[in-house]
């Protein structure tokens, strides 16, 4: 992870930006899109949708944001990053209609993988697990107004990179801008290769722990949990322990919180929103113009944590859980049957086991 005290040195490096107007963020044809009904050979190429020129600069033409964004074909994949290695992806840039978020699938592949090593709804991966933009201040990710969606996980690959984006509406989806920053370098014998998987439980079957990730095989470490919550009864819906499997672990984990605002950073039932370098919690429900109150039933809750300081290593296997607990009569728990998602984050070695499915349209809407 980036810090200050390396902004100064020396590097051998070579910096490329990918956006819709250089599409294999070549050196010194950043710009060149021309007002032409003609698309770019390079677009072509890569298989994105040519629209036309953008009308806003048919008066100016080349230089002059011909094509900032571009559209993603209904029901299809569409690549926006292809780059040899050895390199690091340093920084993504994106931004869309919020209420797609569930409906934009982001993938990334490490050197010529068959199976992707990232695989989740745009929004999700970007902490926006509910179709809205929220106002993240997280060190690895951030996102601004309105909708500004910025991940800065280094992503190390040694041969090759590609990103891809599916569009799962049945219509065209336009307006989608993006810009991937790049560093041509080598990469050292001891980094890991970035991770992340989506999952959703809706609901929770009763007396269930939710599975955040398993099936983790090899060596590295966790980094870091995203999770959007629906409570589905009123009252306090967060004292379930999340729980690391590491290494071989049975029954009982190694790593065993206190319960779930702990883990998040709060404390007491968290009673208010906050956003911090590496741990945030909203109840989404109860901010804007006309809130409802917090903890009430069908109240809707997003929260994260990123272990860059206290990274969960492990050496062969790795899963991680967390209990769903509120509160019943008489003082006793109650196992809670709620709509829950999340994202993982880890690096680890490659090759990594196959994800599973991630689920159909409908499995992920945000009704």
């Amino acid at each position: 992870m980036f810090d200050l005290s390396s902004a100064s040195k020396m590097s051998q490096g070579v910096t490329r930006l990918f956006t819709a107007e250089n599409v294999y963020g070549a050196k010194g044809r950043g710009g060149m899109a021309e007002v032409s009904k003609k698309p770019q050979p390079d677009t072509v190429k890569l298989g994105q949708q040519w629209d036309g020129a953008n009308s806003c600069a048919r008066e100016l033409g080349v230089k002059w944001k011909v094509r900032p964004c571009i559209t993603l074909v209904r029901e299809s994949v569409t690549t926006i990053m292809d780059a040899d290695g050895p390199g690091r992806i340093t920084h993504i840039w994106i931004t869309a209609d919020a209420k797609r978020f569930r409906d934009l699938i982001i993938r990334m592949y490490w050197d010529g993988e068959e199976n992707p090593s990232v695989e989740s709804p745009l929004g999700d991966f970007f902490c926006c697990g509910w179709s809205e933009a929220l106002r993240i201040t997280a060190i690895p990710i951030n996102v601004n107004p309105t909708g500004g969606l910025n991940c800065y996980f280094p992503m190390p690959f040694r041969k090759h990179a590609k990103i891809t984006v599916e569009n799962r509406l049945h219509e065209d989806f336009s307006g989608f801008f993006y810009a991937v920053s790049m560093e041509e370098n080598a990469v050292c014998d001891d980094e890991l290769y970035f991770h992340a998987k989506f999952a959703r439980t809706n609901p929770v079957a009763y007396g269930d722990d939710y599975v955040i990730i398993d099936g983790i095989k090899g060596g590295g470490h966790y980094i870091g949990t995203q999770m959007a919550w629906q409570q589905n009864n009123s009252g306090w819906w967060g004292e379930g322990e999340v729980k690391a499997f590491i290494d071989g672990d049975g029954e009982y984990p190694s790593y065993c919180g206190t319960g779930t605002e702990d883990y998040f950073g709060g404390a007491w039932c968290f009673n208010g929103s906050f956003s911090a370098p590496f741990l945030g919690y909203q109840d989404i429900s109860a901010l804007g113009s006309g809130p409802r109150q917090i903890n009430e039933r069908g109240n809707r809750h997003s929260m994260y944590r990123f272990h860059i300081p206290d990274p969960i290593r492990f050496k062969s296997d790795f899963r991680m859980t967390i209990q769903a607990i509120g509160w019943r009569s008489e003082g006793r728990y109650l196992p809670l049957q709620d709509d829950i998602a999340s994202v993982a984050y880890w690096y680890q070695t490659e090759p990594h086991t196959a994800f599973k499915k991630l689920g159909e349209r409908n499995d992920l809407e945000v009704i």
